[in-house]
Order: structure tokens, then sequence, then C-alpha cells
């Protein structure tokens, strides 16, 4: 059988794969981590950044974004999933994001997923994400939203079992790619900034569907400080090499200027 073709796979110590068979879902092998940033050098820096960037709005949203790609490419090892008991190597940084149209109950929210290639600065980052997030808060409707009127439009059964049959296939690297670039949960991570709304940061749950191991919430900023809330599937890799990675992203979210 072919494998996900968004991956490579990996061998793991046999503790590792023997956890494939012991948890098999990811809200099962969910550990979870909190982090508080100092943002007293940071909010000072992102202000210098736009005065010198005029017609820019960077935010600490875009920062978190920039500093957790480039750690992902540094420690690729955070940067795998799990699929039918095996592990891989993703061949690719894409992280997915959520935006609302506008900030209001009724509206609805859009799901914005994208690569960051090596090596990306900060501004081609603020660049294309303000453009995205532009884009979904329009009236044109999405790749996403044209599959799922589709999708929706099919008895409950049959959208069931297709699916079901599109897990299988993907395990055997024989689903549509075009399906799989578009799915924003076949995604390194997904960050929700709840603090965009006026909310703290929670602890989400991980989705069985996809393959995205890592969920990041933000909170609201108060007094210079950013709540963090992290969600990971422990079967990629183990808690103490994760939490050396967040360590080394909220170093660099708190100094962005080194």
């Amino acid at each position: 059988m072919f494998g996900p073709y968004d991956g490579k796979r990996v061998s793991v110590p046999p503790y590792r794969r023997m956890m494939l068979f012991l948890m098999r879902g990811r809200n099962e092998s969910a550990v979870y981590f909190e982090q508080t940033l100092d943002l007293s050098r940071t909010l000072p820096w992102l202000n210098e950044w736009n005065a010198a960037h005029p017609g820019k709005h960077a935010t600490v949203f875009h920062l978190v974004m920039h500093a957790l790609a480039s750690v992902l490419h540094e420690r690729p090892r955070l940067n795998r999933f799990t699929v039918g008991r095996r592990t891989y190597q993703r061949r690719s940084v894409q992280l997915s994001f959520a935006a609302k149209k506008a900030r209001s109950d009724d509206q609805p929210l859009r799901t914005i997923k994208r690569a960051f290639p090596e090596g990306q600065t900060f501004e081609e980052v603020v660049d294309a994400a303000t453009g995205e997030v532009g884009a979904a808060r329009t009236q044109q409707k999405t790749a996403m939203d044209k599959e799922l009127g589709l999708l929706l439009w099919m008895p409950g059964f049959l959208l069931a079992f297709l699916l079901g049959a599109l897990k299988r296939l993907y395990a055997w690297g024989l689903a549509p790619k075009s399906l799989v670039e578009t799915d924003p949960l076949y995604a390194s991570a997904f960050l929700a900034n709840l603090g965009s709304i006026g909310l703290d940061a929670a602890y989400h749950h991980l989705y069985e569907h996809g393959n995205c191991p890592l969920f990041i919430t933000l909170g609201r900023i108060d007094s210079d400080r950013l709540t963090i809330k992290y969600s990971y599937d422990e079967r990629v890799e183990d808690g103490l090499y994760c939490a050396k990675s967040l360590q080394i992203l909220k170093a660099r979210i708190e100094d962005p200027s080194n």
C-alpha cells in the first residue's frame, strides 16, 4: 500500500509505536500546555514595525504564526502526524486558522489554510495573511464552502459512508489531493485567536478527522500579558520535545527583535 501523499513514513522507537495501538484517537492521546507570555517588548516592537511599514497592520497573531512556522521547520519532529497506526513526517508546514466575517453572533466563521515555506519573512506572512483574511470576509464562496455545500446536499448515510471511505483512501495514498489540500484539518497546527472576539484562551479538542495534531488558542491581551493554550497529540512525539519547542516559540514571540 502507499501512504499519505503529504507525509513520509518514519520509524519510531518501539514504545512510541505501541502507543498507536494503545491510544486509538487524538483526544484520548491529548496533552495540554499553557503559557503566559510577557508582551512588554513585543507590543512596542510591533508598533515600530507598523510605523516603518505604512499601509500594513501587523498583529500579535501574525507574529505567533510566523514564529510557530519557524519552530516547526527547526523542530521537525513536532511536524509529524499519525495515520493508520503509523507515524509520518509532514512534507511541508501548513497552518490553519479561523476568521469571522464580522464581529457578530450571526456571522459565520471562515477557515483559512496556507503553507509557510522555510525562511519566509515576517512581512511576507503579514501580507499573505491579511489578503487571505480579507478575501474570507467577502461574500464570495471559497473552495471549502463549495465542497461543503456539495457534501451536505447528500443524504446523511451517504455522507457518513463517503467520509469513512475518504479516511481509508487517504491512509492508502488514494484520496483526491484537491480535497486534502483545501481541508483545514490536514495541517501542522490549527490556531484560533479567541482574544480577537474578546474571549480568553481555552483548551480545544483535537479533531479525529484529518491529521492535525496541534490546536492552539490565544486569549485576550491583558496588561501586556497573553495566555496561550495548546492541545497536542502525544502519539506524534513525546511531551518533553513538544514542551521544549513551545519554550522556543514563547521566547521568539516575547522578543521578536532576535
